[in-house]
């Protein structure tokens, strides 16, 4: 979706990004974009204003859930992919980082059942350890630095419901070198700290984000099979 995106956007969101590494707060970015994007939703390159192809696609052959699990939404951004959640039953949280987003989805959707809410990613709170039936994360992690990457999969990971499922879509790489970015897709042992985790993996799928650009993306189905830590 990112890299279809007009060149100057692109250039403008890698500057907000590289800009927050010399900062204490890698992803207080978001906010600026959002605020700069002043109900713009062409300023924004990831708000396709649905649910993300490759989430609807996994909730249509995993149907049917059980009415009332709880699931939340990572980095929701405008709110199509909590919306979707919603419809089909699921208790949604969704947060986001972004004021102005989570203000943006309740203008989007006045009469929501989704609870929207300013939340970082870096601070979860403490009462939702183990808290969801099934966690949604999409391409927030990339959007990071590599030096918080794992403390970011450790809270990913402590949300995460014993029986419960884990959907992750990210880019991926195929080294370890680090990459250039942002984003900074993950590596094969970035992606293994999930197992470490207790979060075992169910599904596997590989997808092209578009047929002219090769970036290699992923769809991960997790569970937590333990309640160990």
């Amino acid at each position: 979706m990112f890299e279809q995106q007009p060149e100057d956007l692109r250039f403008y969101v890698k500057q907000l990004a590289t800009k927050a590494l010399q900062s204490s707060e890698p992803s207080a970015w978001f906010e600026v974009l959002y605020a700069e994007a002043k109900g713009d939703t062409a300023k924004i390159p990831w708000a396709k204003l649905t649910s993300h192809p490759y989430l609807q696609d996994w909730l249509t052959n995993h149907q049917p859930f059980t009415s009332g699990q709880k699931a939340l939404v990572i980095g929701c951004g405008l709110g199509d992919d909590a919306e979707a959640l919603a419809h089909l039953g699921f208790e949604v949280t969704a947060f986001d980082i972004s004021p102005t987003a989570i203000a943006w989805c309740q203008e989007r959707f006045p009469n929501s059942a989704v609870n929207y809410i300013v939340a970082d990613l870096l601070a979860i709170p403490s009462q939702w350890h183990q808290a969801f039936d099934f966690v949604f994360e999409c391409r927030n992690i990339q959007a990071l630095p590599l030096n918080v990457r794992s403390w970011v999969i450790s809270c990913i990971a402590s949300i995460v419901a014993p029986g419960g499922t884990l959907l992750l879509i990210t880019r991926v790489r195929d080294t370890e070198v680090e990459p250039s970015g942002p984003p900074w897709p993950l590596s094969e042992s970035e992606l293994k700290q999930f197992e470490g985790l207790g979060l075992q993996q169910v599904e596997k799928f590989v997808f092209l984000e578009s047929e002219q650009i090769d970036v290699k993306q992923v769809r991960i189905e997790y569970q937590l099979t333990s309640s160990e830590r």
